[in-house]
């Protein structure tokens, strides 16, 4: 697979990432699988990953800050 931005190669790995939920909610998401170009650190979220982490975004207690969840899948 290749990077849309410098065509670069995309690869496997799984990294930390951060969502905003809303102006003053974060949900941070650890060992999320995506693809990150070699070249310029790009990353790319298949598209059942994102349908997963909606749904969890979707269960975050609202009131809280910042939320740390595990990802798995």
């Amino acid at each position: 697979m290749k990077c849309h931005i410098c065509g670069g190669n995309l690869k496997s790995t799984r990294t930390d990432l951060p969502f905003k939920r809303d102006e003053k909610s974060i949900v941070i998401f650890k060992d999320l699988p995506i693809f990150q170009c070699e070249n310029c650190q790009e990353y790319l979220i298949e598209d059942p990953v994102m349908e997963e982490v909606e749904s969890i975004m979707a269960g975050v207690n609202p009131t809280a800050e910042l939320e740390i969840v595990r990802y798995a899948a």
